[in-house]
């Protein structure tokens, strides 16, 4: 009997989870995007603090959470990559939150407190609401983790060559202008350390080629490890890498279209 207690109360958080919080800070709109991942009593996973894909900060968090009293408490921890205006400065926060389910809605309710990175100063807390998606508002721009060194970028024309040209940018940088894809790669390298933390390469097509859309293959290739990744794009829109360093973790490539 003591068992099937244990087992009604306990409740599986692993997944996605969106809302918004009450801030006053550089975004019009503050959206919060937790990515949790559970382990007995313990969770940890990422945070995004968001407008939108372009406008973020994105910090690790370590947590714990009460199955009794359906109580998590997480702690953001190291920032991982942001892209901001320059005036913003980043909060690094503390949420307690309730578990809740209404039907087939899933909550985490509570408040959130927190500190100017780096410094002493609070953030100005406040209440926090969120429910659980399938899946991340940023799934369509893939996160390469790397641990540090240097990166070979390898572009391919997916499939049968059909005369697709690309521009490739890095923080919005023009690299390669306008060349063709074909079976011979169009090459680039980019390096990522402790002193380049993060890196944006962006695919934009000069043409359609004679089969639409613009499609590529890209081959990553970091020391011994390899990965490949479709790329989709078009007059309207482009393909979008990011290489985000991360101490703790080894290279993994995310596959996109």
């Amino acid at each position: 009997m003591g068992n099937a207690c244990l087992m009604a109360t306990a409740q599986d958080l692993n997944g996605f989870w969106k809302g918004s919080l009450t801030m006053q800070g550089c975004f019009p709109k503050n959206f919060i995007e937790l990515q949790i991942s559970m382990s007995g009593g313990a969770s940890g996973g990422d945070s995004y603090h968001y407008q939108d894909v372009n406008n973020y900060v994105k910090k690790k968090f370590r947590g714990t959470y009460d199955s009794v009293l359906k109580k998590l408490n997480i702690q953001e921890g190291m920032v991982t990559t942001y892209h901001i205006p320059f005036h913003c400065q980043i909060c690094v926060k503390n949420f307690d939150l309730a578990y809740s389910k209404d039907g087939n809605v899933e909550t985490l309710k509570g408040m959130w407190k927190g500190k100017v990175r780096e410094t002493e100063a609070d953030c100005r807390g406040g209440t926090i609401v969120l429910t659980r998606i399938k899946e991340s508002a940023f799934k369509e721009v893939p996160e390469v983790k790397v641990d540090t060194g240097l990166i070979r970028l390898d572009f391919y024309d997916n499939a049968e060559i059909d005369g697709d040209s690309i521009t490739v940018l890095v923080n919005k940088q023009v690299v390669i202008s306008n060349q063709r894809l074909s079976a011979r790669p169009i090459t680039m390298q980019v390096k990522v350390d402790l002193n380049n933390t993060f890196h944006e390469i962006e695919m934009v097509a000069e043409n359609l080629g004679s089969i639409p859309p613009n499609t590529a293959i890209l081959i990553i290739t970091a020391g011994t490890m390899h990965y490949r990744l479709f790329l989709t794009s078009s007059e309207t829109k482009t393909a979008m890498i990011r290489f985000v360093y991360d101490p703790d973790a080894a290279l993994v490539a995310e596959t996109t279209r």
